[in-house]
């Protein structure tokens, strides 16, 4: 009887989250220092504001993959034949994919594997392009502004960061600030939009 009472969802979840935790911890058991390391906590940090804006930025980096995810399949449910479902799974990849690097700091992990960190940055940059042809029309009709200012600064801060050697002036604030200027716009300019799509699916239904 308790099973039954069990939703589908429960256990999809649990059963991929377990079946991951385990390939990760052979993985670690086989080819990385103790399984332990797995769970080490973040470095505590030397004075209360160190990794402030740092730790702000991560966050905001989570709520386009969760916002845009949640909206896809609210309208797909919704309205399988909406014209925005493409164009919000398409977001969700991206997003999903901004985020996983900028917290697991995955251009930084693929140069243990002989990958340039440029190189990496260059099939972004490609992705980003194929993203930009095929939702361009999409995009257009979405507050494009917010959109332009949060990829530029974005660009600026990938710029940066890669020619970091270059520069007369040391100092993390040149490359932090664009930074997370452009995420605060990248999550404002997907909050609008999928709050956008949600009330016109609603109106249709009325």
């Amino acid at each position: 009887m308790l099973l039954k009472k069990i939703p589908t969802p429960f256990i999809i979840c649990n059963s991929i989250s377990i079946l991951l935790l385990i390939l990760v911890i052979i993985y670690a058991q086989k080819f990385a220092p103790p399984v332990d390391g797995l769970f080490i906590p973040p470095a505590t940090p030397r004075y209360p504001t160190a990794g402030l804006l740092t730790h702000t930025f991560e966050v905001l980096c989570s709520i386009p993959p969760v916002i845009c995810g949640f909206t896809f399949f609210i309208i797909r449910r919704i309205n399988p034949n909406n014209s925005n479902n493409f164009f919000l799974l398409g977001s969700t990849i991206l997003t999903t994919g901004f985020f996983f690097n900028e917290i697991y700091r995955t251009h930084i992990i693929l140069q243990y594997f002989d990958i340039a960190k440029l190189t990496t940055i260059r099939v972004y940059g490609v992705i980003l392009i194929v993203y930009l042809s095929l939702f361009w029309k999409t995009l257009r009709e979405t507050p494009l502004g917010i959109m332009i200012t949060a990829f530029s600064l974005i660009i600026i801060a990938v710029l940066i960061d890669s020619f970091y050697s270059y520069f007369p002036m040391k100092s993390l604030l040149i490359e932090g600030v664009p930074k997370l200027l452009g995420m605060i716009n990248f999550t404002l300019y997907f909050c609008l939009v999928c709050y956008q799509t949600i009330l016109n699916t609603w109106k249709e239904l009325e």
